[in-house]
Formats: C-alpha cells, sequence, structure tokens
C-alpha cells in the first residue's frame, strides 16, 4: 500500500472514499464499440484520475484509498495523492470496496467511509460535497446513478459496515439493505458514471476533467472549458 493514511488527528475533510478499479485492460468493455480497445483503457484510467483529483479536492474529504491491482493506475493515482490498496480478495467489485474499507479502518477506526465509482469524469468538488452532508445523518445512505438503477456512492457512518451491493440494479439492493437513497438536486456530476459512448456524451456536455477531455476529443466534440474551471 503507497503511503500512510491520513491520523484522527489531521485537520482534514471527515470522509474516507474507497475507490474501486479494475485492471485497465479489463475496465469499461461497453465502451470498446465507441472508443476501441486502443483508446478505452486510457479512457478508463483518465476516469479514474478525474474521479480521484475530485475527491481529493473536496472539503469534505480526509483521504482517498484506491482498490486496484494494476500498476498503471496504482502508479498514476498514488501520484495524484490517492492511497494504493491491492484488491487482495480478488473476488470482484464488492469485495474489493469491503476490503478497502477494513483497511481504511485498520488505521482509524472510527472513520466515516463512503465508497465511489472510479467512473465519473466530470466529478465535482462542491457537488461530492453536498452529498456527503446528505449522507452524515444516516448509518448508511446512497447516491443512485443518472440512470436511477445503479448506485453511485454508498456511504457508511462511523461504526457501521459499508455491506456495498453495487453492479447492475444495485439502487433496489441498497434499498433492501436498509440505506436511505439520498434524493438531492444539482448533483449530476455525481450521478453521471460512464459505461457507454451515450454516457460519456453527457459527461462532457457536463464537464469533463482536465484527464478525459483530450482523450475523448479522439473521438468526440467537446465543450470548449470545462463549466467552473
Amino acid at each position: 500500500m503507497d503511503g500512510e493514511f491520513a491520523t484522527d488527528t489531521e485537520p482534514t475533510g471527515r470522509w474516507s472514499l474507497v475507490v474501486p478499479l479494475k485492471p485497465l485492460r479489463l475496465a469499461k468493455s461497453r465502451l470498446a464499440g465507441t472508443a476501441g480497445d486502443a483508446l478505452r483503457p486510457r479512457l478508463a484510467l483518465a476516469f479514474a484520475q478525474d474521479t480521484v483529483a475530485a475527491a481529493l479536492a473536496c472539503a469534505a474529504v480526509r483521504d482517498v484509498a484506491v482498490v486496484t491491482d494494476d500498476p498503471t493506475a496504482a502508479a498514476e493515482l498514488a501520484a495524484l495523492g490517492a492511497r494504493i490498496v491491492p484488491d487482495s480478495p480478488g473476488d470482484g467489485l464488492n469485495a474489493a470496496l469491503a476490503h478497502g474499507a477494513r483497511v481504511v479502518r485498520t488505521h482509524r477506526p472510527r472513520a466515516a467511509v463512503a465508497a465511489l465509482n472510479a467512473d465519473l469524469p466530470a466529478l465535482r468538488p462542491a457537488e461530492l460535497a453536498r452529498v456527503l452532508a446528505a449522507a452524515e445523518p444516516f448509518p448508511r445512505a446512497f447516491l443512485t446513478d443518472a440512470a436511477e438503477i445503479g448506485t453511485t456512492l454508498l456511504a457508511a457512518a462511523p461504526g457501521t459496515e459499508l455491506n456495498p451491493a453495487f453492479g447492475g440494479p444495485s439502487r433496489l439492493r441498497h434499498l433492501s439493505s436498509g440505506a436511505v437513497e439520498i434524493v438531492l438536486a444539482g448533483v449530476d456530476s455525481v450521478r453521471r458514471d460512464v459505461d457507454t459512448g451515450a454516457d460519456l456524451r453527457v459527461a462532457a456536455e457536463l464537464g469533463l476533467g482536465p484527464y478525459t477531455a483530450p482523450r475523448y476529443a479522439a473521438h468526440g466534440p467537446l465543450p470548449a472549458r470545462r463549466p467552473g474551471h
């Protein structure tokens, strides 16, 4: 694991985020038809870079742990300030998230932990802060994706297990597990994960981050600049 997690005495944000990232050669397979197999892994890495950079810029965030076994992604995301946690379970998305949360709480047992998708290339720090603030009153809370089927963020208060159920129709699984759904307007960048070319075009309309924007320019028009930047 690269670096050290923040301690409880450091005057930083409340939340520790756990971001899962599969090996880049396997990531974002549904983008292959849009971007091709050469660009697809580079886009997957750029999505993760923009997600992690925005998360680390969020005032509510103390630190970010990226669970990955991809050496290229690990090096690039560690350079941004993320802590790299090897995916030792090697048993899929939810096992990786649960493992990341346990590692965070090994260092800070009373950490407030949130799982965040790695494919939010338009993520804005202020919108993420609003979502995390809305999650604070509840033991577990989640934000559904733009399609209102999946989940982009799942938060667990100190002393509460994360119990992630990501993948496919995870909104219903998180609801049935007792997590509270966060209903909040104006946080589109936190809800806009990217699986397809259509998703990427919508994210571009929101305003892509600095890592994704130049790579997306290889196959589509971009806004002149990211709003607010």
